[in-house]
């Protein structure tokens, strides 16, 4: 019989730290998903404040009150940053469907041109909008 030797080896949710750290591109990706996620609830709110304006000027003033406050300008602009976010990781993901930019060191300019990008691009929205 094979000799049973059982070797301790850590379980997924505890190897960040000590025995994986996360790579650029592993962030990058999970942050794609949560912004695509996170458009979700900038879209419901939009479409709320859009249908409170066609239902008439009590619900508006509600909706319109919830949307131009401090946390719903802050929705606003994160959801204006996750807009940019996912579109630049969208090419990103672009460019290597057509077999470019995968060696690691590209792959990580890549997503630190998508970081920097959507920062400087919804700055530009802010200041144009």
């Amino acid at each position: 019989m094979a000799d049973d030797k059982r070797v301790e080896r850590p379980l997924s949710p505890f190897m960040i730290g000590p025995y994986y750290r996360p790579q650029l591109t592993s962030i990058t990706s999970i942050l794609t998903r949560i912004t695509g996620n996170a458009l979700v609830v900038a879209v419901v709110l939009i479409v709320w404040w859009l249908l409170a304006a066609a239902a008439g000027p009590e619900y508006f003033d509600t909706a319109d009150a919830f949307v131009t406050s401090w946390f719903g300008d802050i929705i606003l602009t994160l959801s204006c940053w996750a807009l940019w976010y996912h579109y630049l990781a969208g090419l990103r993901h672009l460019i290597w469907d057509s077999g470019r930019g995968l060696d690691l060191p590209v792959a990580e300019m890549l997503g630190w041109i998508c970081i920097g990008g959507s920062v400087v691009l919804t700055l530009i929205t802010i200041l144009v909008v």
